[in-house]
């Protein structure tokens, strides 16, 4: 026996000892690659072992109900100061360590929650609970484990039971029944959670390498095969898809919202909109959706590496049955440009670019540029007499189809300068003699515009070629490409920053964003990740002019138009009342909570009064006229010939109509016109 088990020590050890070293042979091949090819490579340090360690633990334990603060406090005392000596060191057995420890938090956890489960839980007890928005001190101790989770716990299923009934007095009339489904469905889900979290647990190294990668700036990032194919599809406009959406329900159930008619899903006869997803399966593994992450069913739905996908469905709240489903090579809708005409009289031309797409093989002409090339011809067509490009919350994409975009709509000259990690400067130019369209442009912007579609506003806002109206965009002016750690090798990528572009003027939007020429309100401005909310994010700096460039108007043009525009705003009801509504949305996410009793009538009040902000939010619309939206000539003709189209296009038609944004763009447009 004794020989048995010192065989298996001995194996583990060796085990270990393999993984160890493969994670730190990986570790150290993304820092050799980032010291020579990163714009700004730091040295691993202190600095970054704090960094990697604290982001590490905060993602196995971001509530702080795992890890006992002797726990947390051995891990600090090894490991926070000494990550850096020992990657270098190629000694990555900490890993394993953490690792042990996590699976044993989760598993006294489970044995926990399971105790907690077989006992009633007191909701006379006085007690109160605090919610923190950022993260807080490992406080937990050994004898207060079942407490805090009774505590958590009570929480939860308070909470469930308040949303099952807007009538308070009801809820109380029936709360024994209530409290029994709610207690059942909480606790089912966390101990599903947890044993989830202890079956897959097996990605930590990938995100110890992420960290690592991180603290060199936000964008930098490791990618296994998978994960570098699966963000390479999200680049362009056509990739494999089960041909269908979905949704979450009021009861965070994933509800299949639409089917495409020429998509997988509906050609299977079996699946019905409204659907309830139980359960998704890759052949490989099944996720329970109820208590799974909503990153790990989104990776099992999008990966390009799941061709094959068996859901379990229930309609109705009847049986459920299983579904196999083969991905198809699909176009993606809501990541493809497409335009209107807005207005009888006004006829100005509508552009919505999604992202900034790329045709990756380099020869079906399927980029965003062309696509958008081609639908400017046909506003054209009807003899257009402005152009408005819609470029909220477009996040970016290929930087060449950014600098080909930007070349169709500026004449020639220089549109930005590029710094590599030499400090060398280069600059890019127009790559088109030209103008694809000689007319008045309206760029809409917020802060989810980033990186590729910031540049292109920012090229056309210095050559006074578009008057920018948003709010200030992202704020991220670095350039990325991907690399293999081994160029003989497949299986291991870096997603690298190697660049950071200037603008003309040798200023840069980094970490600032752009600001347009009108500032507007939109709702939830104040909770949107900006670059600057990033750490490691780098610093806005600039450089000195040198490029020489001609404007396409004058600047006291485009800054008597936005003036214009912002006197005409001012007593404005929707962009007024968006500012109200967000002071609210701040009170709620941003403001430090108050601690509220543990009882069904104050959480029932809290629950009433965010019911409310969403119901404002949602139920807000704009009292302007409604926009005249309609097709252009060219794809009216192209709906006859395809009808499959028109569900999207109706959609899309009915969601500009009352878009106050472009309704002030074409204002702009129609007062530019109007003082030639």
């Amino acid at each position: 026996m004794k020989k048995i088990y010192l065989l298996f020590l001995l194996t583990t050890s060796v085990l270990f000892s393999q993984n160890s070293a493969e994670t730190c042979g990986i570790i150290n091949k993304i820092n050799a690659l980032i010291q020579s090819e990163h714009i700004r490579p730091k040295p691993v340090d202190d600095s970054l072992s704090v960094y990697v360690f604290d982001n590490l633990i905060n993602e196995l334990d971001p509530s702080r109900n795992l890890f006992f603060k002797t726990e947390y406090d051995e891990m600090a005392l090894k490991y926070r100061l000494n990550l850096d000596d020992l990657i270098l060191e190629n000694d990555c057995s900490f890993l394993t360590d953490i690792k042990a420890k996590y699976v044993n938090s989760l598993n006294r956890t489970k044995n926990v929650l399971e105790k907690i489960q077989s006992m009633p839980i007191d909701y006379s007890k006085k007690d109160t609970i605090r919610f923190y928005k950022k993260s807080f001190p490992f406080y937990l101790k050994k004898e207060d484990l079942e407490k805090a989770w009774t505590k958590k716990l009570r929480y939860q299923i308070l909470d469930e039971i308040a949303e099952s009934s807007d009538n308070l007095d009801s809820i109380k009339t029936n709360f024994k029944s209530i409290e029994a489904g709610a207690r059942k469905l909480i606790l089912t889900n966390e101990i599903c959670r947890i044993s989830t979290l202890l079956e897959n647990n097996t990605k930590q190294e990938e995100k110890l390498y992420n960290f690592f990668c991180t603290y060199f700036d936000p964008h930098t990032a490791y990618f296994s095969d998978d994960s570098k194919t699966s963000f390479v599809a999200s680049l362009s406009k056509e990739h494999l898809s089960l041909g269908m959406t979905v949704n979450l329900n009021e009861k965070n159930e994933i509800i299949i919202e639409e089917i495409d008619p020429n998509g997988p899903a509906f050609q299977t006869g079996l699946i019905k909109k409204g659907d309830q997803i139980v359960s998704i399966s890759n052949q490989k593994e099944t996720l329970q959706v109820s208590c799974a992450s909503m990153e790990s069913i989104s990776n099992m739905i999008l990966s390009e590496s799941n061709k094959q996908i068996t859901l379990t469905l229930k309609r109705n709240s009847g049986k459920s049955f299983d579904v196999f489903i083969e991905k198809q090579i699909m176009k993606d809708e809501d990541n493809s440009v497409f335009s209107f005409m807005i207005g009888k009289d006004s006829k100005v031309g509508y552009i919505k670019i999604p992202s900034f797409y790329a045709d990756l093989d380099g020869n079906s002409r399927k980029g965003c540029a062309d696509d958008v090339a081609r639908e400017v011809i046909k506003l054209e067509r009807d003899n257009i007499k402005g152009l408005v490009i819609d470029l909220i919350d477009n996040g970016g994409g290929s930087m060449e189809e950014a600098i080909k975009l930007a070349g169709m709509f500026i004449d020639y000259g220089p549109i930005s300068i590029v710094v590599d990690n030499k400090q060398a400067k280069s600059v890019i130019n127009d790559p088109y003699r030209g103008l694809i369209y000689k007319g008045p442009i309206v760029i809409l912007v917020n802060s989810n515009t980033a990186s590729a579609s910031e540049f292109f506003s920012a090229i056309l806002q210095d050559y006074n070629r578009a008057l920018l109206l948003g709010s200030t965009t992202l704020g991220k002016a670095t350039m990325q490409t991907i690399l293999p750690l081994e160029e003989d090798k497949s299986t291991d990528y870096l997603k690298i920053t190697i660049n950071k572009f200037y603008r003309i003027t040798g200023k840069s939007h980094q970490y600032l964003g752009v600001t347009p020429d009108v500032i507007l309100p939109e709702f939830y401005e104040d909770i949107y990740q900006k670059e600057s909310d990033f750490p490691t994010a780098m610093k806005n700096d600039s450089i000195e002019p040198f490029l020489k460039y001609r404007t396409y108007v004058k600047r006291s043009l485009i800054d008597k138009l936005a003036k214009n525009s912002t006197t005409r705003l001012a007593d404005n009801y929707f962009f007024n009342n968006i500012k109200k509504i967000n002071q609210k949305i701040d009170e709620i996410v941003n403001t430090p909570k108050a601690e509220i009793p543990m009882t069904l009538d104050a959480v029932f009040e809290q629950k009433k009064i965010v019911s409310s902000l969403w119901k404002e939010i949602n139920t807000f619309n704009d009292e302007n006229n409604p926009l005249d939206v309609y097709n252009s000539s060219v794809n009216q003709f192209l709906l006859g010939a395809y009808p499959n189209d028109k569900t999207i296009n109706q959609y899309q038609m009915d969601n500009l109509k009352t878009n106050p944004y472009l309704n002030e763009a074409v204002n702009v447009i129609n007062e530019f016109n109007g003082s030639k």
